[in-house]
């Protein structure tokens, strides 16, 4: 049966399009297909001839990983959420090789290349499912947009002038108005990324709950919450306030009128994550975020 890999790369970094490249060559010589995306094929330099490219596939095209077994992204966090628009419709697992910053969503950093491939090539990786947020954007009760994401959504004001003026809602009732820069509505997922920077909590990955987090809010209550993922988070643009803009991931952009209303909810479908390490969820944020331990000599027997 033949077995086939999507590659997405951020081929805007050299060191993306050499890896790009390497992992090509090393799964080509294992039997496996890969498959490449049509505006990254030419950047990565294979040619249209060359045998080791299986198949090449449009960024929107909704069926790219159809028949993989993983999406492999070669950058960082943000490349990794790419793929997770070009995996989820297929429930295509992601595996992430870092060559970003931080890079919490990845599984394994450059210089553990062989070791990725290796563990590919043998299916030697755990699957885990991760929750995502289902976004909803009313006009006076009218559907205007719809959306989902995997770390996060925002509301956030478009230029620097003014403040927004928001109306934060939990389950059907008002929780606060808020003066403030934005509001970020998270998964556990995105309690690492945008949520944190906002002063949000960090939430582990096996807990099911949403987050909000305002930006910037001055107001007496102003603090993040943590509600049931049964929970439905709303936020309303008060009508006074024009240059209010929707981010989901951050890269997908919606326009929020005055008035508009931002719902969301636990997303319908989680995107899975390809996993190779067996470390616990804190190994990983002291690893990502170079947290001082030293001194510590664990629990005495």
């Amino acid at each position: 049966m033949t077995r086939t890999v999507l590659l997405v790369t951020h081929t805007g970094r050299t060191e993306a399009r050499q890896v790009a490249a390497k992992v090509i060559e090393k799964l080509s010589a294992a039997g496996v297909e890969v498959r490449v995306m049509a505006d990254e094929r030419h950047d990565i330099d294979i040619p249209e001839s060359d045998s080791r490219v299986a198949a090449v596939v449009a960024e929107g095209d909704p069926t790219a990983a159809d028949g993989c077994e993983l999406v492999v992204v070669i950058g960082g966090d943000g490349t990794i959420l790419r793929g997770a628009e070009v995996a989820r419709t297929s429930n295509t697992p992601i595996l992430g090789v870092n060559l970003g910053h931080v890079g919490f969503l990845a599984e394994s950093e450059v210089d553990d290349l062989g070791f990725t491939v290796d563990h590919i090539v043998k299916r030697d990786y755990a699957v885990e499912e991760r929750m995502t947020i289902d976004v909803v954007v009313r006009q006076d009760g009218t559907q205007m947009a719809s959306g989902w994401a995997l770390n996060e959504v925002s509301v956030e004001k478009a230029s620097r002038e003014r403040m927004l003026d928001l109306v934060a809602e939990i389950d059907g009732r008002a929780l606060s108005r808020w003066g403030c820069d934005g509001v970020v509505m998270a998964t556990p997922t995105g309690s690492t990324a945008y949520a944190f920077s906002a002063g949000g909590p960090v939430v582990w990955p096996e807990v099911a709950a949403l987050l909000m987090v305002p930006i910037s809010a001055h107001a007496l209550f102003a603090r993040p919450v943590v509600v049931a993922p049964s929970s439905v988070m709303a936020v309303t643009v008060q009508h006074r306030t024009p240059g209010a803009i929707l981010w989901c991931d951050g890269r997908r952009a919606v326009e929020l009128p005055p008035g508009a209303r931002v719902e969301v909810c636990r997303g319908s479908q989680p995107v899975r994550l390809a996993r190779l390490h067996t470390a616990p969820f804190t190994d990983r944020l002291v690893a990502k975020f170079a947290l001082p331990v030293e001194g510590w000599r664990g629990a005495r027997s």
